[in-house]
C-alpha cells in the first residue's frame, strides 16, 4: 500500500523519495563497518640492555623484596628504583637454583605501587615467589567508636 503526501499550497502529490530510511540503514552499516575493522597496533619491539645489578645484592637463598608506605621499593633493606629492580629479578629468575623472593609491603604502602612491583615480578617470570608479613592483618577489628 503506497502513501502520498499532498503537497501544501499546490494540492498535488509528492513525487519524492522518503531518504531517511535509507540514510538509517547506511548509517547502521557505516557502525558495524567501523566496529570490525582491526586495531592498528604497529609495534617494533627494541630489546635493551639491562643494567646489570650489583655484585653482592642477590642472596642465593632468599631476598625480600618490600614496598615503603612512602612508595620506595627495598630489595634485601636496600632502595632499588624500578629500573634496577628489573635487572635484579631478572638475574634472580636465570640463577639455579632460583632464589626464593619473599614480597612485603608495607600496610600504608600504595595499592599502585604495590601493582606495578607485581606486574614487575610477574614480567621477570621468577617462580619462587611468596608473600610475607600479612599474618600481622589476620585480625581485621572494628575501630573503637568515639563518643
Amino acid at each position: 500500500m503506497a502513501m502520498a503526501s499532498v503537497r501544501p499550497g499546490t494540492g498535488q502529490p509528492m513525487g519524492e523519495m522518503n531518504t531517511t530510511p535509507l540514510i538509517d540503514v547506511l548509517l547502521v552499516l557505516l557502525i558495524m563497518f567501523v566496529i570490525t575493522i582491526p586495531v592498528a597496533s604497529h609495534v617494533i619491539e627494541v630489546g635493551l640492555p639491562g643494567k646489570a645489578p650489583p655484585p653482592g645484592i642477590i642472596d642465593p637463598v632468599t631476598n625480600r623484596l618490600a614496598i615503603t608506605g612512602d612508595g620506595k621499593a627495598l630489595w634485601n633493606g636496600a632502595p632499588v628504583s624500578e629500573a634496577e629492580l628489573g635487572g635484579i629479578l631478572q638475574a634472580t629468575a636465570a640463577m639455579k637454583p632460583e632464589p626464593e623472593l619473599q614480597f612485603q609491603p608495607d600496610q600504608d604502602a600504595s595499592y599502585d605501587q604495590s601493582a606495578r612491583t607485581l606486574a614487575l615480578i610477574k614480567a621477570s617470570q621468577v617462580t619462587r615467589f611468596g608473600f610475607v608479613g600479612n599474618e600481622r592483618f589476620g585480625q581485621f577489628d572494628k575501630a573503637p567508636t568515639t563518643p
